[in-house]
């Protein structure tokens, strides 16, 4: 995401590169620079010039200390205006409401369903709640089913009642349908609608005012950029939301959405989709965000998706196995699960500061494991868990059965022997240091609580 905003903003910085101090002249030419950059992601033209000038006035109005460079120093003042143009914090969901209920707005094929499924599994794995997703929309043909696809996936029970047209019916039953199951929160999905569409406006309007849910969310398509933003507008001025869901942030997309949204309807920005599957959606921190487009990374996210698929049972387990040389294919193919779990590769990838750069033009297939999974998954029970059995006419016979050959079978089973090697090296002392530093988070600030066991 942002890779051509990116790209232009560190080539802009580059003008203060070797210069002694912060002038006028110089600053003005770093920041029409980086104003055309921040055009060509297609931000709002008032948003960028505001921007660009706001950062003007802070950097010559400040001394450059002598550690730090002048580019090293603009960088900063762009930082934190960044972060502070997107909306400065995170701003999380109001749940009060008992029911607490969630409606949905958005354009047609904004990606309204499958949000609603992603964030019903982010409130039942994060928030430990019981979330009912409501079908109202009734226009779509295969719209109820899609959803119930959808629930089906992430375990969410569906409210619908085929062949009524009255929304505001639907949402009277299904909150009282929540009430009676004890499901603490409401999702209502509604069908994508033009605000140019006066009837349809008119119906979510009217819907809004008749249930008054706890949260209003409008759901837009970041790849369609300052269109986004000018239909943000035009809903808000109808339904005032509480907050902005950006979906296929990890698509082409130029970013131009994501930095004017905020200004432009003075709503704060959510969520954010980063992928296909029901896990791919985060909290929009507008910090991190800022740090990504920079080409600085995003570790904390990085160490929030890895802190919620850690299970320290399952380390202390390990690492007993782990000294005792006992670590088979078994355990290897548990760990590639878990990561797995924590999104797409190359997203997690690019979340570590200086790689994301270096491997912008290198493919990396969510499938990058299919070989490895598949030679485990050939082998038997007894070679999985005693790898030392794995003979030239065993290997044979995996790579046969794994549709793959020989040499990588080979080339796998050497990498588990010296991972395994190296795992037992690095136990003992380090691996429990390492744990207590890891249980040592849970009370840092803005650290991520570790899981209940």
């Amino acid at each position: 995401m942002f890779e051509n905003l990116s790209d232009r903003l560190e080539r802009s910085f580059k003008i203060l590169k070797g210069e002694g101090k912060i002038t006028e002249i110089n600053v003005a030419e770093t920041l029409k620079d980086v104003r055309r950059a921040l055009l060509d992601a297609d931000v709002n033209y008032k948003v960028a010039k505001s921007f660009t000038d706001t950062v003007k006035q802070k950097a010559l109005g400040m001394n450059v200390l002598t550690a730090v460079k002048p580019g090293q120093l603009m960088v900063k003042i762009v930082h934190d205006e960044l972060a502070e143009l997107m909306g400065g914090e995170a701003v999380g969901l109001n749940l009060s409401g008992r029911p607490a209920v969630i409606l949905m707005s958005g354009l047609q094929g904004s990606g309204k369903t499958t949000f609603s499924g992603k964030l019903a599994n982010m409130l039942k794995t994060k928030e430990h709640k019981n979330p009912l997703l409501v079908a109202c929309d009734v226009y779509r043909p295969a719209a109820v089913e899609q959803l119930k696809v959808v629930g089906g996936q992430v375990g969410a029970p569906v409210y619908s009642e085929p062949g009524n047209k009255n929304v505001n019916e639907i949402a009277d039953h299904a909150i009282a349908e929540a009430k009676a199951r004890g499901n603490d929160v409401v999702i209502i999905d509604t069908a994508g609608r033009l605000a140019v569409d006066e009837e349809m406006m008119d119906e979510i309007e009217s819907l809004k005012n008749h249930v008054n849910p706890d949260e209003t969310l409008f759901v837009v398509d970041s790849m369609t950029g300052q269109d986004a933003v000018n239909t943000a507008k035009e809903f808000n001025d109808r339904l005032d939301f509480n907050g902005v869901v950006l979906t296929k942030l990890d698509g082409d997309t130029r970013g131009g959405a994501a930095l004017s949204i905020r200004t432009v309807v003075t709503k704060p920005i959510k969520f954010i989709g980063t992928g296909e599957k029901m896990e791919a959606v985060d909290v929009f921190h507008p910090g991190r965000m800022a740090d990504r487009i920079l080409g600085m990374g995003d570790v904390v996210s990085l160490v929030e998706r890895a802190q919620e698929q850690f299970d320290e049972e399952e380390a202390k387990r390990l690492q007993k196995k782990i000294q005792k040389n006992q670590f088979d294919f078994n355990d290897f193919y548990n760990q590639i699960q878990q990561i797995k779990k924590m999104g797409n590769l190359k997203d997690l990838a690019s979340m570590i500061p200086g790689v994301g750069k270096a491997i912008r033009d290198v493919d990396i297939d969510d499938n990058a494991f299919k070989g490895i999974e598949a030679i485990i998954q050939s082998m038997t029970p007894k070679e999985r868990s005693h790898p030392e059995v794995l003979n030239n006419s065993r290997r044979q016979r995996i790579a046969k059965g794994s549709g793959t050959n020989l040499q990588e079978v080979n080339r796998l089973i050497k990498q588990f022997d010296q991972t395994r090697k190296m795992m037992k090296m690095v136990t003992g002392s380090k691996m429990a240091g390492m744990m207590g530093r890891m249980k040592g988070m849970k009370g840092m600030p803005g650290m991520p609580k570790m899981p209940k066991l």
